[in-house]
């Protein structure tokens, strides 16, 4: 390896590592401000927060690569450009294209390695990722009992307290209603005082209550209630067993999540596909059956190659001709409302057909744009560095100001697009394979673009540039203005 391209590789890696890690950074707290209210008051544990957070991380990483890629890219030729020794380089016979030979050989081995992360390390980190947050949006929060306020997060049990004292276990004026049998306000506990505290591992609640009443309605055999079958007890001391078995986080098998297309890789997705599609012909033949043994009459002229193309019929001239010929001869009126009740019939369940074919379509298109997702989101880091390297070749301003400045502008740019073609595909609006590689597309032109511009040498971001450009402009206004002018003069 020469010493220039130990130079770019020294310049391009310290800048990757440091913006993918604020990059993936980001992203995490992203995630963490959408769910802020899902973690608060759950007392989850450190443990818990960890995993969250690493694997969440994981999956950020595939959307981070291509960011920190143009990042890394602009920074690293800005900053040999505003030192001016790319200039040095050019001016020495170096051609851009063998400048940017080192850095494209890293990008290279980035994408790759992206592309292997994203059929491998991502579903695995999807799953156990989003698994584990849906166990944590179903976990109720922590007992947190407040005064003045009924609680109601204990199953069957609505419990009052007016008043808690700083050690937060003595409580005064405690009113506990019983809802176990689902019978209403039948059965209802008040006490002076009292204390809670737990046991058995947090897994039980005892209310220690003293000086109290309870106040008990019983139901006769005919489940009605009359004044004689009311007890009223009075204690000095009572004990209340709650269980907390409804608390803290449960797990999930995760097997319930593994449906989703963002938890398979290339060869399961592929299977999905086929299984969806072999689904979908077995419907249109046995829907196309279904209709030939109940409409004969449909189906006289059609040919065997043609009788898939019927199960999108939903109207047609054959139901006008048919109601036609119902209108003109002599029919009884059971007979027209049979016909038309047939015809009705007929019609809803060509439609009902439809959207059931419909969406496990839709299934096949969701996971063919995901497929083609693990080499897209590789390629794109390819795609950044071709229009990271150009531009930072012509602006030639290093630090993270202006290559921030661009490459969010650039990312925002290519997020759009793919979220228009990832909607566009999945709708069946357009083929899921222009869909997914439209950004790159559109992005490759731009990096082609800027490649030959900055080979060139051009200056597309030096105000005086623009500056002459507009005096041409004006001056051409001019001159037209001026013309005009002594034409009209010589006129009159």
């Amino acid at each position: 390896m020469k010493k220039i391209d130990k130079l770019f590789v020294r310049a391009y890696l310290g800048p990757f590592i440091l913006t993918t890690t604020i990059v993936v950074f980001i992203f995490l707290m992203r995630f963490l401000m959408m769910y802020f209210n899902d973690f608060i008051g759950k007392d989850l544990g450190l443990l818990v927060f960890g995993k969250l957070f690493m694997y969440f991380s994981l999956i950020t990483v595939p959307t981070a690569l291509p960011l920190a890629t143009l990042l890394a890219t602009l920074m690293c030729f800005g900053n040999l450009g505003e030192h001016t020794e790319l200039t040095a380089m050019k001016s020495a016979g170096i051609p851009l294209s063998r400048l940017i030979v080192p850095t494209f050989v890293l990008s290279l081995l980035v994408a790759i390695g992206s592309f292997f992360y994203n059929n491998y390390v991502n579903p695995w980190a999807n799953l156990k990722g989003y698994s584990l947050l849906w166990d944590v949006k179903t976990t109720k929060m922590t007992l947190n009992i407040q005064e003045g306020i009924f609680y109601k997060e204990i199953p069957g049990y609505r419990i009052k307290v007016q008043k808690k004292l700083p050690d937060g276990r003595t409580m005064k004026n405690v009113i506990v209603y019983d809802h176990t049998s689902n019978n209403g306000n039948k059965n209802i506990t008040i006490a002076d005082s009292g204390k809670m505290y737990t046991m058995y591992n947090d897994n039980y609640l005892i209310f220690e209550l003293f000086n109290g009443r309870n106040y008990m309605e019983h139901q006769n055999s005919f489940n009605t209630y009359d004044e004689t079958q009311f007890t009223k007890n009075n204690f000095r001391k009572n004990k209340i067993v709650f269980s907390l078995e409804s608390f803290g986080i449960k797990r999930t098998n995760e097997d319930q999540f593994r449906y989703h297309e963002y938890m398979k890789n290339i060869g399961e997705l592929t299977q999905k596909i086929d299984s969806t599609r072999i689904e979908i012909n077995k419907s249109i033949d046995d829907q196309t059956e279904q209709l030939k043994a109940q409409n004969s009459f449909l189906f006289k002229k059609v040919r065997q190659e043609d009788s898939l193309k019927l199960v999108k019929i939903t109207e047609g001239p054959w139901i006008d001709k048919k109601l036609n010929e119902l209108k003109s001869g002599y029919r009884s009126k059971e007979t027209e409302e049979y016909a038309l009740s047939h015809i009705q019939n007929l019609k809803s369940q060509i439609e009902t057909d439809l959207n059931i074919l419909t969406s496990k379509q839709k299934d096949v298109w969701r996971s063919d744009v995901e497929r083609w997702h693990k080499l897209t989101m590789a390629f794109s880091c390819l795609v950044f560095f071709l229009v990271g390297s150009s531009l930072g070749s012509i602006i030639k301003k290093g630090g993270f100001g202006m290559p921030v400045l661009i490459s969010i502008s650039f990312f925002i740019f290519y997020y759009v697009l793919m979220q228009l073609g990832d909607k566009y595909a999945k709708e069946g609006l357009i083929p899921v394979i222009v869909g997914v590689w439209m950004p790159n597309f559109i992005l490759l032109i731009i990096g082609l673009v800027l490649i030959r511009k900055a080979s060139n040498d051009a200056r597309l971001f030096e105000n005086d540039t623009y500056y002459t450009f507009f005096n041409k402009v004006s001056n051409i206004f001019l001159r037209l203005k001026k013309g005009k002018t002594q034409q009209s003069l010589q006129n009159n």
